[in-house]
């Protein structure tokens, strides 16, 4: 029997949202729901598996973990790219690397309720409610009309973003008139940047081209960040940008914690010099217990969850078990490099 382990099911649902049997009686399945960062710990673990099931970047196979694990000759990870596997040194190794499509567009939903939620107090405002606080309203929420959206890159994640902020009015259709018009449905001026931004590529998003990354921090009421993690995009926002933020800007980030300089960005929370931030994302995943962040009162935080919907889950665990009986027969499918 080959032993495949599953990796930080938090919600317990891999073996329920997939039929596993056309599988069954050629493996044994171990399902794992907490994530490991030490990488003994990792080793330790996985060491008799054959097969791992990653759930997208939770746990990290570089080169040091994959090396200490001799019996690994396949892995399968939900998405159809996972920055935390050395694929070089997988292919160097012969082991398999395979995806998963995706399904739905979780991220940008949630970037909008994050915002959504910071602008209308919901966090504050359910507590209240909840705690039986007798004062019925206390915070005044964010109008966005009128406001400013500062997009850190525009990619598909950016430009996504982005339309959601706009839709269009077929007046032929629905005023009788002769023009079709652009309204924005939030009312909200959407502006861009990134290192290579252009104006003709910012015009492709559906954004208006900022020439500076200082100057989009100076003029957004909201800075969403939708980049790729790298050496070079490590610490993009650093304090000196987040310096430039107005008092009541507020900061969104769904894409990877060290983009942002956490040591300075909670400098600026802890002293109210900007009115607060939604994050997704953050330097140590799971976030340690006792993480300042978390005694905020001016942040709203969720775990790393932005990609998840019962949308893409229902397309990742059964495309996951297709991926496994197709190298069992020899036949592996939606590999992440080319044989």
């Amino acid at each position: 029997m080959v032993r495949v382990a599953i990796l930080d099911d938090y919600q317990q649902v891999a073996l329920k949202l997939a039929d596993w049997s056309p599988i069954s009686g050629q493996v044994t399945v171990d399902v794992f729901t907490d994530t490991l960062a030490d990488e003994d710990q990792i080793v330790q673990r996985l060491q008799p598996y054959e097969i791992i099931c990653a759930m997208r970047e939770r746990t990290k196979f570089p080169r040091s973990v994959m090396e200490r694990l001799p019996n690994l000759r396949f892995l399968t990870t939900t998405g159809m790219m996972n920055r935390a596997i050395d694929l070089e040194y997988a292919k160097e190794k012969n082991i398999l690397v395979s995806g998963t499509s995706g399904g739905g567009n979780a991220t940008v939903e949630h970037i909008w309720a994050l915002v959504m939620a910071i602008a209308r107090c919901i966090v504050t405002e359910h507590n209240n409610v909840k705690d039986g606080n007798p004062q019925w309203q206390t915070c005044i929420p964010i109008g966005l009309s009128g406001k400013t959206l500062g997009l850190i890159g525009v990619g598909r994640l950016g430009s996504a973003t982005a339309k959601v902020g706009y839709f269009v009015l077929d007046s032929h259709k629905m005023m009788g008139a002769d023009d079709t018009k652009i309204a924005k449905l939030f009312e909200m001026k959407v502006i861009g940047w990134s290192p290579n931004l252009t104006p003709e590529r910012a015009e492709q998003g559906g954004v208006e081209f900022c020439p500076t990354k200082e100057e989009l921090f100076k003029q957004s009421d909201f800075v969403s960040i939708h980049m790729v993690l790298s050496e070079k995009t490590r610490h993009l926002v650093g304090a000196a940008d987040l310096a430039l933020m107005k008092p009541t800007a507020i900061l969104i980030n769904t894409s990877r914690g060290p983009l942002v300089d956490e040591k300075a960005l909670l400098e600026v929370l802890q002293n109210k010099k900007i009115a607060g931030a939604g994050l997704d994302v953050f330097d140590q995943e799971p976030l340690p217990l006792d993480h300042p962040l978390r005694k905020l009162t001016n942040v709203t935080l969720s775990p790393h969850n932005a990609y998840v919907n019962d949308t893409s889950y229902k397309v990742w665990w059964p495309q996951t078990v297709d991926n496994i009986q197709k190298y069992l027969e020899g036949k592996p499918v939606r590999l992440l490099y080319k044989l």
